[in-house]
C-alpha cells in the first residue's frame, strides 16, 4: 500500500466516522425535552407563539431534511446559528476554542517533554529507586479523579500559599496570555495526569526498544550511552509513542471539561454548559462535531507521524 493510498483510506474513515457523529449528534437532539422554539421564547409563551417560532426556525420540518441542509452547511463551515442570541455558531464558538486551543497547547508543550523524561529515566532505570518513585507517584495521579487533583491544587496554590489565582479569568475584553499566571493550576492539573499516563506507555516503549538487537549492538560496540539513546533507542521507541501523544492530544480536547469549570476557565465547556442550560441545540451540535473533528484529525495526523518515524512502515508503503 502506497503514503497515498494509505492517507486516502484513512481521510475516508475520518469522514465516515464523522458523518456518524454528526447523525448521532442531530438525532440526540431531537430526543432531548425543548427546542430552540421553546428555549428562545419567554416562558409565558402560548402554545401559538411557539408554533410560530418553530416555523420561523424551520423546525417543523421533517428532521432528515434539517439535517441535510445542516451538514452540507457544515461542509461550508457554517454551523447554523443559535437560536437564542442569534448569532452565527461559528462567531460563538472562536473565542471559547481559541481558549481551549490555548490550554490545550500549552498543557501539551509541557506534557509530552515531561512524559518523555518520565518513560526514558524509568524504562532505563527499571527496577531501582528512581523507576519505583515515579511508577508509584505516577499511578496515584493516574488514580486521583482531575476535579479532585483540581481541588487540592486550589487548596495548596490559591489557600493555604496564595501565589496563584484560584479563578482563571483573563483580564475584560484580553485573552489568558495576558495573564499567564492564570493558566498555570489548569496546566498543571492537566499535566499531571496527562504525564503520569503517557509516561507509564513511554516507558513500556523504551524498555521494549531497549531490548532490540541494534541497541545492543550499539551497546557492545562500545559507543556512549547518550549516542545509543538518542540515535538508537530514541527512534524505535517512538512509533508506538506518537499514537500515544494522538490519544493524550485528543484526550485533552475532550477532557479539559472538568478542569475548565472547576477553575472557570473560559473555554469551550463554559459555552456548552450555556448551551445546556438555555437548549440552545445549534452550539451543542456545533461544539459536538467541532471536537470530533479535532479529535480524528489528530489520529490522522499520529498516523503520518508513526509512518515517517518508523522506516518500517515506510518501506512498506513504497
Amino acid at each position: 500500500m502506497t503514503a497515498l493510498k494509505f492517507l486516502a483510506r484513512r481521510v475516508a474513515a475520518t469522514a465516515a466516522t464523522l458523518f456518524a457523529v454528526a447523525v448521532v449528534l442531530f438525532a440526540a437532539s431531537e430526543v432531548l425535552p425543548g427546542d430552540a422554539a421553546t428555549a428562545s421564547l419567554d416562558p409565558d409563551a402560548t402554545l401559538e407563539d411557539v408554533a410560530r417560532e418553530r416555523a420561523a426556525l424551520g423546525l417543523d420540518r421533517p428532521w432528515p431534511v434539517r439535517f441535510a441542509e445542516w451538514a452540507f452547511a457544515a461542509l461550508r463551515l457554517d454551523l447554523g446559528t443559535s437560536a437564542v442570541s442569534r448569532q452565527p455558531v461559528v462567531e460563538i464558538v472562536a473565542e471559547p476554542l481559541g481558549a481551549t486551543a490555548l490550554l490545550v497547547g500549552v498543557t501539551a508543550a509541557v506534557t509530552v517533554p515531561l512524559a518523555m523524561a518520565v518513560g526514558l529515566i524509568s524504562g532505563l532505570r527499571r527496577g531501582g529507586r528512581a523507576d519505583r518513585a515515579l511508577s508509584a507517584f505516577s499511578v496515584v495521579a493516574v488514580s486521583i479523579p482531575q476535579f479532585v487533583t483540581a481541588g487540592l491544587l486550589v487548596l495548596v496554590f490559591a489557600d493555604l500559599v496564595p501565589v496563584l489565582p484560584a479563578i482563571s479569568l483573563p483580564p475584560l475584553g484580553g485573552t489568558p496570555l495576558d495573564r499567564p499566571e492564570v493558566l498555570v493550576l489548569p496546566v498543571a492539573a492537566l499535566t499531571l495526569f496527562g504525564a503520569s499516563w503517557a509516561g507509564r506507555i513511554v516507558r513500556a516503549a523504551v524498555i521494549d526498544a531497549d531490548g532490540m538487537p541494534h541497541v545492543e549492538a550499539a551497546r557492545l560496540a562500545g559507543l556512549p550511552e547518550r549516542v545509543v539513546v538518542f540515535r538508537h533507542l530514541l527512534p524505535a521507541a517512538l512509533p508506538p509513542c506518537a499514537h500515544t501523544f494522538a490519544w493524550l492530544l485528543s484526550g485533552l480536547f475532550g477532557g479539559t471539561a472538568v478542569v475548565e469549570i472547576v477553575f472557570n476557565y473560559p473555554g469551550l465547556s463554559q459555552t456548552l454548559v450555556a448551551a445546556v442550560r438555555k437548549h440552545d441545540t445549534a452550539v451543542l451540535e456545533g461544539v459536538g462535531l467541532l471536537l470530533a473533528a479535532i479529535i480524528l484529525v489528530s489520529f490522522v495526523l499520529a498516523d503520518l507521524l508513526v509512518m515517517a518515524v518508523d522506516p518500517r512502515l515506510r518501506a512498506a508503503a513504497r
